[in-house]
């Protein structure tokens, strides 16, 4: 049994599935460490670690009901990640298929501009850009991913989705007018490219 340490860091790509609002992927940065066990005679390797990651996504809105035009409500969110992922060994340690369970806290979405916080949110003739930001902090996700590479340097590409209602918070909030529309439900949905350097 081989017991190894690795720094990563890349980039990131988010959004949020959802049939509330019109969304558009935002790219962002992601960075982290994992330590990793190595067992020789099994078909897999098993790994456990700490992620962090700057994400942007955009929102259609506009600035009035009397407005047509669509503006880009831009949003900035922050996320630690705590995963334990198996890799089942492809082509011994060079080529690994990467599954497993992540714990995610994130921060509330952060309105990037100020003036925008009572533009109104599309589908919606009263939810403003700045009612949108408390959403749930504490989530689920599932990864399934690839890693390849040489033992000290490797490369990831790792699909991240979220199993629990992210935008669940929302609904608690009965100020809010929806007539016309469900309740607040989406999913997180992220995409990560990053390079490891392993000790």
């Amino acid at each position: 049994i081989k017991n190894g340490f690795g720094l990563f860091g890349g980039i990131s790509q988010f959004d949020i599935i959802t049939d509330n609002f019109e969304t558009t992927k935002g790219n962002g940065w992601i960075g982290g460490m994992s330590a990793t066990v190595d067992l020789p005679h099994k078909w897999y390797n098993a790994s456990y670690g700490m992620q962090l990651s700057e994400n942007n996504i955009s929102i259609a809105g506009r600035t009035s009901n009397t407005d047509l035009s669509v503006r880009a409500l831009e949003y900035k969110l922050f996320t630690v990640q705590l995963g334990f992922l198996w890799h089942a060994k492809l082509a011994g340690s060079f080529l690994t298929l990467d599954l497993g369970p992540m714990l995610q806290y994130n921060s509330n979405l952060e309105l990037k501009d100020e003036q925008q916080e009572l533009f109104l949110v599309t589908n919606y003739n009263s939810l403003t850009a700045n009612d949108i930001t408390e959403i749930s902090n504490f989530n689920v996700n599932g990864s399934v991913g690839l890693t390849a590479g040489l033992s000290i340097l490797k490369f990831r590409a790792q699909y991240i989705y979220g199993f629990t209602n992210i935008l669940n918070k929302l609904n608690s909030n009965n100020d809010f007018d929806l007539t016309g529309n469900n309740k607040f439900k989406g999913n997180q949905s992220m995409l990560t490219f990053s390079v490891m350097i392993t000790f």
